[in-house]
């Protein structure tokens, strides 16, 4: 509207109303101030710059309270690892003292054992001390008798037998007990039968056989054998006739070494290789230990097999005119010829005798409690 005035007042021509252009810029400049500050009242522009502020302030509304949560969550999360820390140490130290509980019934069950152990030893020595002197010598006795029997029976020890019931008797004679007497009545006849079996000599025979084995790798095989040596040439005479003669007797005995003939006492000996040499020596070795095992044993079907085989063996493939061979074939002979069974004794008049000497207090004590039973029939 301004500017519709001033063109108006332009077109005019009214000098007296003309303006410098200095004057007329203020005019000119103005309108858009008061346009600016028209829009600044603008109701739209008021209730957008509101919500910016609004959303401004819930911004940091909001940002403060997730600060304010991240704070509390760390708080937590501290307070929730400080309390895992000290769930942990008291499970760990819970632990450990379950441990040491089970160590300490552990000592206690030791204890116990050991309590319990030595209740039952108290045991045995009260009954031990409570014992008779008449059983305490019977049950000694009949242990003595008990060895004998198994020394007899299960390893064929006469001597170790022998020495059990001669213990026995001894310990029966220093009791010097009259009930005592039947039992070694059977003590003594059975050490006296005991003593009148002949026993071979099992460690002498098997140091023997150890002989034999140890000589069985210098035995000569008959194969091997050689020709009795030539007799010592007469020593030549001095001179030419005396070279000669030495000269033409060296050329006979070259040529009688180049044909051998020999009359052997048996027919053909077998030719073995080494190998084979080798393992007729290791075969005659394991027969001979299996024939001492079997000594050891008392098995006589098997020791006299294998002795027999033996010599056998011998006999064929080895030199029988060496010395060596033929101590060894007469060693295996004598062996051969020795009986190892032996007719052991048994012991049943001395086992029957403890029996009956071991009855008799109970009977004496039944006959001690029978008068007044027949008194009382009577009255």
């Amino acid at each position: 509207m301004a500017l519709d005035e001033t063109n108006d007042r332009d077109m005019s021509g009214d000098p007296s109303e003309s303006h410098t252009p200095a004057e007329s810029l203020p005019a000119l400049t103005a309108p858009p101030r008061t346009r600016a500050a028209a829009g600044w009242r603008h109701p739209a522009l008021i209730v957008a710059l509101l919500a910016v502020i609004l959303l401004g302030w819930q911004w940091l509304e909001t940002r403060s309270r997730l600060s304010s949560l991240h704070e509390e969550l760390a708080r937590r999360l501290q307070e929730g690892d400080s309390v895992a820390k000290e769930s942990r140490g008291m499970a760990r130290q819970s632990q450990e003292s379950v441990e040491a509980l089970h160590g300490k019934i552990g000592a206690l069950e030791a204890k116990l054992d050991e309590a319990q152990g030595q209740q039952v030893a108290l045991e045995s020595m009260y009954q031990e001390v409570t014992r008779t002197r008449d059983e305490r010598v019977l049950a000694e006795v009949e242990h003595a008798i008990n060895i004998a029997l198994q020394q007899l029976q299960l390893a064929g020890n006469v001597s170790g037998a022998l020495i059990a019931l001669q213990s026995a008797d001894a310990q029966l004679a220093r009791a010097d007990r009259p009930q005592f007497l039947v039992l070694r009545k059977a003590l003594a006849h059975d050490i006296d039968r005991l003593k009148a079996v002949s026993v071979p000599d099992l460690s002498g025979m098997a140091l023997k056989m150890e002989s034999v084995v140890s000589v069985v790798d210098t035995l000569p095989l008959a194969f091997e054998e050689r020709p009795s040596s030539a007799p010592a040439a007469a020593p030549a005479e001095p001179g030419p006739r005396g070279l000669v003669a030495s000269f033409l007797g060296d050329m006979w005995a070259e040529l009688k070494s180049l044909v051998r003939i020999e009359r052997l006492d048996r027919p053909d000996p077998s030719v073995l290789s080494p190998g084979n040499a080798f393992f007729l020596r290791e075969n005659l070795k394991l027969r001979l230990l299996n024939a001492r095992l079997a000594l050891l044993q008392r098995d006589a079907r098997i020791f006299g097999d294998d002795l027999r085989m033996a010599q056998f063996w011998i006999e064929r493939h080895f030199d029988l005119r060496a010395k060596v061979t033929q101590n060894a074939i007469a060693t295996l002979k004598q062996l051969s010829g020795t009986g190892i069974t032996l007719e052991l004794p048994v012991l049943n008049e001395t086992v029957a005798a403890l029996s009956a000497t071991r009855v008799s207090p109970q009977q004496a004590a039944e006959r001690a409690v029978a008068p007044p039973a027949n008194a009382k029939a009577k009255r």
